[in-house]
């Protein structure tokens, strides 16, 4: 039994969205369903900023608060996996990671997912593809848009990206500002599903039929994806699975054992009703 009984996990987000965007909720359940064999739980914390999450973990070593951490939402020259090492504070890089082997891992593949999104987009008739990004500094933004970017050129096209910051607002400020181009995409992919089903909105506001005129593919699926109308189509991830496994490498990380590589559940695609054929 470990002295604190606690896992850390700090999300640096505005509070506001994880009322809204489930999937960091589905991904802690993942956690504490196997966590709770153990009698271990989760330390959340939500902050603004990654400064803030560090002064975090500098205060949960100090005060032996927790047995290991959590850390997600990489970034780019991101300067947490460093201090914790320097803290002695056991962590688990969760989600898409460009660091090294030797740092303990459940890594997800954000390209492979891309690729097949494109290509279902492409089969159905559609050349001009938009995609309204998560914020451009987090690592598995940049793999999906250096997946996308390089899968269009092979196709002799170039994608549109608008970096929005997963909320409704961005959702419909970006969908409108694509809706206005001259030449408006014909279908757009969002990197999360609250911006999708607001984007879905900016569009029947705007009086573009979906999917006739326009295709929307939403990145994890959730019951707002399910229920909205039309159900959306999207590239559809076990985050259930995926809290699961990162359990299961830090407990193997707490008990002094050899962490197994593992990989987060690869998103797959589900059409619904905001995916058809291009017309016209």
């Amino acid at each position: 039994m470990g002295r604190s009984e606690a896992v850390g996990l700090v999300l640096a987000r505005p509070a506001r969205l994880l009322g809204v965007e489930p999937f960091f909720m589905e991904f802690i359940a993942g956690i504490e369903e196997t966590l709770a064999e153990r009698r271990l739980s989760v330390l959340l914390h939500v902050v603004a900023t990654h400064d803030e999450e560090i002064a975090t973990h500098r205060r949960w070593a100090e005060r032996d608060l927790v047995e290991a951490v959590v850390v997600v939402n990489l970034t780019v020259g991101d300067r947490r996996p460093d201090v914790l090492a320097g803290l002695g504070l056991p962590a688990i890089m969760a989600g898409a990671w460009d660091g090294g082997p030797d740092t303990p891992a459940v890594v997800t593949d954000s390209t492979g997912p891309v690729r097949e999104a494109l290509a279902r987009l492409l089969e159905l008739g559609h050349r001009r593809i938009a995609r309204v990004t998560g914020p451009g500094a987090l690592v598995h933004t940049r793999a999906r848009t250096a997946a996308l970017t390089d899968g269009c050129r092979a196709a002799g096209i170039e994608p549109v990206l608008l970096e929005g910051d997963y909320s409704a607002e961005a959702g419909v400020e970006l969908t409108e500002q694509l809706l206005r181009r001259q030449e408006r995409p014909t279908a757009i992919i969002y990197d999360n599903d609250v911006m999708a089903v607001a984007g879905l909105g900016a569009a029947k506001a705007a009086g573009i039929e979906v999917p006739s005129q326009l295709s929307l593919l939403a990145w994890d699926d959730s019951t707002m994806c399910r229920l909205a109308s039309p159900a959306l189509s999207t590239m559809s991830v076990d985050v259930h699975q995926f809290g699961v496994s990162v359990a299961e490498s830090v407990l193997e990380l707490i008990d002094g054992r050899p962490v197994t590589p593992r990989w987060s559940p690869a998103a797959r695609f589900v059409p619904r009703g905001t995916t058809a054929p291009l017309t016209g």
